[in-house]
């Protein structure tokens, strides 16, 4: 039996701003009511880009229901820059916590609040890159490996936790456990090699996977990227054309570049954006 924190009960049993807005300034909408949770989030943003009002429906559980009503009361007042920042780790902090098979809930509610943020703004999401694995929630294979290389995700159970992804039909299972099995016997050779590195050899390497790996499939989308710089684990790159400006930026850094930097050179390493 899960236990829930006394604010995770007291959004459940009155949840703010249920509803819709009739003529909403931006519009997310993510889940799948076929398969298990959703939510709809709309937002009234004034001249000044200030959230006004935000109202959610969605159709879900106890933890959906409390994340979503958190995410409007957290929203309502600020900025259009200051919530694109927020987070799901935002959302479980106010909450104070949520159930390690419930935190999917908290990522739903990000999702949805990019979403709408990136509907007011005229900005078209860039499709998510890899293979869809989970149908049922749209969740990708790169997305299951980030979570289950930064997480230690070790099960199905804690993948379909932090993810949703083989909530649903189940028929994702199977490539799920394949993907837990490679990582793990790929963490383990990635100790052994990435010792083995100098930093000249660290450098190529990554530059080589720049090159063959990442940019290709950035330039697809109209963006790209440039290695700044490298500094023990930490590796520090600009974005460049639509990826510079793209709302799914951060995504783009720690689902792609990160995971595969860390798939092909060292499973340790850090990708920051260069600010300068």
């Amino acid at each position: 039996m899960w236990e829930y924190t006394d604010k995770v009960r007291e959004h459940f049993i009155n949840p703010r701003n249920v509803g819709e807005l009739e003529k909403p300034s931006g519009t997310g909408d993510v889940g799948s009511i076929t398969c298990g949770d959703a939510l709809k989030l709309t937002l009234e943003i004034d001249e000044n880009n200030i959230i006004k009002d935000a109202k959610f429906k969605t159709y879900g559980c106890a933890s959906a229901i409390a994340s979503s009503s958190a995410l409007t009361e957290m929203i309502i007042g600020k900025s259009v820059e200051e919530a694109e920042k927020l987070t799901n780790d935002d959302i479980v902090a106010y909450l104070g916590g949520l159930p390690k098979e419930k935190i999917h809930c908290s990522v739903m509610g990000q999702e949805a609040l990019e979403k709408a943020i990136a509907d007011f703004k005229g900005i078209q999401i860039i499709e998510k890159e890899g293979n869809v694995v989970c149908h049922c929630f749209n969740i990708t294979e790169d997305e299951i490996r980030h979570a289950v290389s930064d997480h230690g995700l070790a099960s199905i159970d804690d993948v379909t936790g932090f993810l949703k992804a083989g909530g649903g039909c189940g028929q994702c299972h199977e490539n799920i456990q394949e993907i837990i099995d490679e990582i793990k016997g790929d963490l383990g050779k990635k100790k052994k090699s990435a010792s083995k590195l100098t930093n000249l050899q660290k450098i190529k390497k990554i530059e080589q996977t720049l090159e063959e790996d990442i940019k290709p499939a950035l330039k697809k989308d109209g963006g790209n990227i440039e290695l700044v710089d490298v500094d023990g684990n930490k590796v520090v790159v600009r974005l460049q054309g639509a990826c510079a400006t793209c709302i799914k930026s951060k995504e783009t850094l720690k689902n792609h570049v990160e995971a595969k930097l860390r798939q092909k050179v060292a499973h340790d390493l850090i990708v920051e954006e260069s600010l300068l």
